[in-house]
C-alpha cells in the first residue's frame, strides 16, 4: 500500500495546471475546498497510507474508525490524486452550481463516510459468499468512491445525455457503471 510519493511530481503538476486552466474564480467555494483538502493531505499526509486505508481488518475488527474519515481524502500517488481531482473538479463545478454550495457540501460530507460503510459491506459480503476471510484484509484508499456517488447524483440531475466511453456513445444514465468496469481494469489496485 506503500505507493505514495511526497512532493511535487508530473500527476500534481498537471492538476494545478488544470486547475489554473478553469481559474480559481470559477470553482465553487466547496468544490475548491475539497481539491485544497485533498491536495494537502497529499503533500502533508495525517498518516502513512498503511494506517489511513480502510479495511474491514482496521475498522471493525480493530474498532480504528477513524479510518473512515480519513481514507477518502488519502491518495495513493500523484495520479490517482490527479485522476480523482479532475473528475471532483468537472463534478463539483456542475453539482455545486445546481444544488449550491451548503447541501453540495452536506453531500460530500455523506458521501465521504458512506462509500466506506458500503465498501467494507461489500468486502464482509465476499468474506461471506467466497469462504475467504482475505477480503478482509482489502485496505483501500482514495475518492473514487464519492466520485461515483456524484456521478449517479449528476446522472439524476441531467437526465438523457449521451456520453462517450472510448468511442461509443452510452446513455448517460449507464455511464457510471461503464467507468466503474473501465477504471477497475486500467487501475485494479
Amino acid at each position: 500500500m506503500e505507493r505514495r510519493q511526497r512532493g511535487v511530481s508530473a500527476g500534481l503538476l498537471l492538476l494545478l495546471y488544470q486547475i489554473s486552466q478553469v481559474g480559481l474564480q470559477n470553482i465553487p467555494s466547496v468544490t475548491l475546498g475539497v481539491l485544497v483538502l485533498n491536495i494537502f493531505l497529499f503533500l502533508n499526509p495525517v498518516r502513512s497510507l498503511s494506517e489511513v486505508c480502510l479495511s474491514v481488518n482496521e475498522a471493525v475488527h480493530r474498532k480504528n474508525w477513524q479510518r473512515l474519515l480519513l481514507a477518502p481524502f488519502h491518495h495513493a500517488d500523484d495520479w490517482h490524486l490527479y485522476y480523482n481531482m479532475i473528475s471532483m473538479l468537472w463534478k463539483g463545478i456542475m453539482l455545486e452550481r445546481k444544488l449550491k454550495s451548503i447541501w453540495f457540501a452536506y453531500i460530500i460530507a455523506v458521501f465521504s463516510l458512506l462509500t466506506g460503510v458500503v465498501y467494507m459491506v461489500l468486502e464482509l459480503l465476499l468474506v461471506i459468499i467466497l469462504d475467504d476471510p482475505s477480503y478482509e484484509m482489502n485496505c483501500g484508499v482514495g475518492f473514487s468512491g464519492v466520485l461515483f456517488a456524484l456521478k449517479v447524483l449528476n446522472n439524476h440531475y441531467n437526465p438523457g445525455r449521451v456520453s462517450s466511453v472510448l468511442g461509443l456513445p452510452i446513455s448517460s444514465k449507464y455511464v457510471c457503471w461503464v467507468e466503474l468496469v473501465a477504471i477497475h481494469l486500467i487501475s485494479p489496485g
